[in-house]
């Protein structure tokens, strides 16, 4: 495979969205080995951990003018908030001359007000010759405000079964389509995990985003966030899925990878197993914090990983970001491997990544069998059993 994702330092992949950073190599964090199933091969080059920071201390400092600036700016909001006690909302609508904005609504929210989204219809594709198949849909988006389309992989059997499957959502990186998943083998690798039990029959979802470092966020008229948990509901509306957190799992590529933890912990009831490939984790200290309670209770499964020779995503981040998951709850791991911002570093990893998914729906899990009481089924091989 030929294809290779730009490499430039210069790429600003917020886009305007946050602080990026460049801790650097020689800052670069190290971690605990991981359980002897995690691959080993091509080689992880971290080295062994010497402590676990807490949820949210793996950003680097920042700058003495961005301090002041900090400092600037809640001093003004603490002294807005002083005037809102005294006065009321009226006081802030007088100072901006606006009337007051209405709370945003959730997606589910909008849909119920305006009555359910018309489903989009699932178009064959393609089969294989294990007898899974890729179908695609578009429909129109709410929350792109244009067309919204995913491309879904259908395991074998599932036209001649009557169960329920979990469900995998993918998210590409900057300025690739939604097929790019299947170019680097996702349909013959989930055929391959299946067929030897590793991975149980599974619908995965690559969602088709927009041009340019959207970084799967909201932003402007084009809210992507709100875009992945409106093809999430659909799906669940649309396919025979099993509806639960237990059952769904967010993975994505470079930006993806950025945009898969962002709704992992934004949304952490509705995901229950992330992972991100060649990503990056800048401005999520935040989201970290806030979805710390249901990782302490519920759990959280997370991979992420990096390219040693990647000049866009910088690989020293994952293991101090893997640590602070697993200081709020999470179970989680990272590796640094050979290689560069490019598909065949994903290519080389595919399998490693949806055999931990695998391990982490079937419960395998050390620190999720802990949570659970002897003899007790994970939550979505019960329901899938049906």
């Amino acid at each position: 495979m030929s294809v290779v994702m730009r490499s430039s330092r210069t790429h600003l992949w917020l886009d305007g969205l946050g602080d990026w950073s460049w801790p650097g190599r020689a800052a670069e964090a190290v971690e605990a080995l991981p359980p002897s199933w995690v691959p080993s091969f091509p080689p992880r080059l971290e080295p062994v951990s010497v402590g676990v920071p807490s949820a949210g201390s793996w950003q680097q400092p920042r700058s003495t003018a961005r301090t002041l600036i900090a400092g600037t700016l809640l001093s003004a909001l603490a002294a807005l908030c002083a005037m809102l006690a005294l006065h009321g909302p009226l006081a802030l609508e007088r100072l901006l001359g606006l009337r007051a904005v209405a709370p945003a609504e959730s997606t589910a929210a909008r849909s119920t007000a305006r009555g359910p989204q018309p489903l989009p219809t699932l178009r064959a594709s393609s089969h294989d010759a294990a007898g899974s198949s890729i179908d695609t849909a578009s429909y129109g988006s709410a929350a792109l405000a244009g067309q919204g389309s995913f491309i879904a992989y259908l395991p074998p059997g599932y036209a001649t079964t009557t169960r329920r499957y979990p469900v995998l959502y993918l998210l590409h990186g900057n300025d690739q389509a939604a097929g790019a998943f299947l170019q680097i083998g996702l349909q013959g690798e989930l055929d391959r995990l299946i067929a030897r039990h590793q991975m149980p029959p599974v619908i995965a979802v690559m969602i088709q985003g927009g041009r340019g470092a959207n970084n799967w966020r909201d932003h402007g008229a084009r809210r992507y966030e709100a875009y992945v948990l409106e093809v999430q509901e659909l799906v669940d509306r649309t396919l025979p899925t099993l509806p639960a957190r237990e059952a769904r799992a967010i993975l994505g590529d470079s930006m993806g990878g950025y945009g898969a933890m962002n709704l992992a912990l934004g949304h952490p009831e509705r995901f229950s197993i992330v992972e991100s490939w060649l990503g990056f984790f800048d401005g999520l200290s935040g989201e970290l914090r806030a979805a710390q309670p249901i990782l302490a209770s519920e759990g959280l499964h997370a991979f992420v990983y990096g390219g040693a020779a990647d000049e866009i995503a910088d690989p020293s981040e994952n293991a101090r970001f893997a640590a602070a998951l697993r200081a709020a709850g999470a179970s989680a791991h990272s590796a640094v491997y050979p290689g560069a911002h490019t598909m065949e570093t994903l290519q080389a990893h595919l399998p490693h990544m949806l055999a931990y998914v695998g391990r982490a729906l079937r419960g395998e899990d050390s620190a999720v069998q802990q949570r659970r009481a002897p003899g007790q089924q994970p939550p979505s091989l019960r329901a899938s059993s049906r």
